[in-house]
């Protein structure tokens, strides 16, 4: 029987028919619904971790224990289990360990465009890349396989087009292997340097080996049509190249590290013209004309954004691109209507802080016309940041310093950092965004809900507790929804002498849709038009003939709106 996955779920399935028994992630979009779909499995132990590099690290413990394990995370993640992903690629593993790893070409939900395949050849361990649903499950299989031949991690490289494409999929059964014995053997597990010289000897061996097995794997598929054009390429790029090129020869790499050069190169001089398409790094491409083989690649196509057939079709065969359709507004993105970030942020544009911002749905805020964000470089850096900030700029803008972070993310990176400025006594202000959720990546859970992936009740992660006990001197719980209050709260932290953390909490308004009564009205007659309410940028709020009106479909009546019209114009209606 058939079923139409999207590549996140068969990479789920994949996983359940490889036998797997553990897996960790941590969500970002485009990985998060890998682990949202292997937690549907009974027969798999599922959690969402506090950062990639614990999720790394406890599906990998696992595969030492002797039971076949999966690790799932984007990009910018494998940036955060890095240094586990390094040394054990040392280790090798037990049973079966495999890294799924969601690369975001174009940045639809990404702070930077990264290659993974980049970091397959730097930490010496083989990738696989899937071109469609079918394939993603299969490849996983076959990457437990793979990671149990060889001893090692494999990285299971998707894109964003996998990811959330959707491809018909032919089940097979779950087969479970025997759990591996684990048996203690230090100079294998036990990474100090004497026992790491010899380790390295073995990686450098396994790549020997690696790069014979992908020379004849049938995972790299040969379809031989026209001798006048090869195209070689790998991933979701092989669908856009074959509708582009019907009567071409390919070459798709299904084993995309290390490469099979010597087939490769046969395969190149077989062609008068090859063309290598691969999206973002030349990493095809280098190692071809490291051998002395000319391709039409990067020349000719670009290394950042995503591809698509009209992009090969107008850089490689010049044709004119197609005129896009006209008369759709341009909608750009905001914060939703009755977020309780919005008051905070708005508070902090009243005061003129200087705002160290960090990943999640906040970061709109630095979009007009909150304006407020001064800086954002990755997952908990905006505690880190602000501390470099106080130290370097003037004493009346250090003052008005902050870090702003959400609840998963303190959790994520955010507590070292706040242990750093409280041994070296930076005076920040730290606001942490407490919406009851993981928001940005789709509502999941972590240690701030009190709920597990599994839907288990845990004891919840207490903010204001965890403040305290790392020292900061000043701490303080408020609903930011209260203007007034939270102004006054956030004032005092900043007059603070010592890292003082406020922890701004409220539910995010998609979770708990019920939790303000009515919505909000503007009285046509008291309203003078000064437009302060569009300032807060609440979708629910425009311009209709030169009047200014709430949507009440939209509003979802947090009464931030109210609280800054000077002229009391704005009422709830229940």
């Amino acid at each position: 029987m058939k079923h139409l996955l999207s590549g996140n779920e068969a990479v789920a399935r994949g996983a359940w028919e490889a036998g797997v028994e553990i897996a960790a992630a941590y969500p970002g979009t485009p990985s998060t619904e890998i682990m949202a779909n292997v937690a549907t499995y009974d027969e798999i132990y599922a959690e969402w971790s506090v950062n990639e590099k614990v999720a790394f690290e406890v599906a990998y413990g696992a595969a030492i224990g002797g039971r076949r394990a999966l690790a799932a995370m984007k990009h910018v993640g494998v940036n955060v289990a890095a240094d586990a992903l390094m040394t054990s690629s040392y280790i090798g593993t037990n049973a079966g360990f495999v890294l799924a790893v969601a690369d975001d070409p174009g940045m639809h939900s990404s702070q930077n465009e990264q290659d993974t395949r980049i970091y397959a050849r730097f930490a010496q361990v083989p990738l696989l890349e899937p071109g469609s649903s079918q394939e993603a499950k299969d490849m996983v299989v076959q990457a437990f396989e793979i990671s149990e031949q060889f001893d090692t991690p494999v990285i299971l490289r998707l894109s964003t087009r996998i990811c959330h494409g959707k491809g018909v999929v032919e089940f097979k059964d779950r087969v479970v292997p025997a759990q591996k014995a684990y048996r203690k053997d230090a100079k294998k597990y036990v990474m100090v340097p004497a026992h790491a010289r010899g380790r390295h000897v073995q990686v450098r061996e396994r790549t020997n080996a690696l790069l014979e097995y992908s020379e004849s794997s049938p995972l790299n598929v040969v379809t031989k049509c026209d001798s006048q054009v090869g195209v070689i390429t790998s991933g979701v790029s092989y669908t856009y190249a074959r509708e582009v090129f019907p009567q071409a020869s390919f070459f798709k790499l299904g084993v995309s590290h290390p490469l099979p050069i010597a087939t490769l190169t046969e395969f190149a001089k077989q062609h008068k013209t090859v063309y290598v398409i691969e999206e973002l790094e030349p990493v095809i491409e280098d190692e071809l004309k490291k051998q002395g083989i000319e391709v039409i690649g990067k020349n000719k196509l670009p290394c950042t954004g995503e591809y698509s057939p009209e992009l090969l079709r107008q850089n490689l065969l010049g044709a004119q691109p197609t005129e896009p359709e006209s008369g759709l507004p341009g909608r750009p993105p905001v914060m939703c209507a009755g977020c309780p970030h919005r008051a905070v942020f708005s508070v902090l544009k009243s005061m003129n802080a200087v705002v160290s911002g960090d990943i999640g749905c906040y970061t709109l805020s630095t979009l007009p016309p909150l304006n407020t964000m001064d800086t954002c470089l990755c997952m908990g850096a905006s505690v880190g940041l602000a501390q470099g900030l106080v130290r370097s700029l003037p004493q009346r803008k250090a003052k008005k310093t902050v870090s702003v972070l959400g609840d998963s993310t303190f959790i994520h990176s955010g507590i070292p950092s706040l242990a750093n400025a409280v041994y070296n006594q930076a005076n920040i202000t730290l606001i942490i965004l407490d919406n009851r959720i993981t928001a940005m990546t789709g509502h999941q859970d972590n240690p701030g809900t009190g709920k597990t992936l599994k839907g288990k009740t845990v004891p919840e992660f207490n903010f204001e507790a965890v403040a305290r006990v790392m020292g900061a001197g000043f701490v303080r719980s408020i609903d930011p929804i209260d203007k007034d209050l939270t102004h006054e709260t956030i004032q005092s932290a900043m007059e603070f002498d010592g890292p003082a953390v406020v922890v701004a909490k409220r539910p995010c308004v998609l979770v708990d849709r019920q939790q303000f009564e009515g919505h909000m009205q503007i009285d046509p007659e008291l309203c003078t038009e000064c437009k302060r309410c569009l300032q807060i940028g609440c979708p629910s709020i425009s311009i209709h003939d030169g009047k200014v009106v709430i949507d009440d479909s939209m509003c979802f009546g947090c009464s931030v709106c109210q609280q800054i019209c000077p002229s009391d114009a704005i009422r709830r209606v229940k």
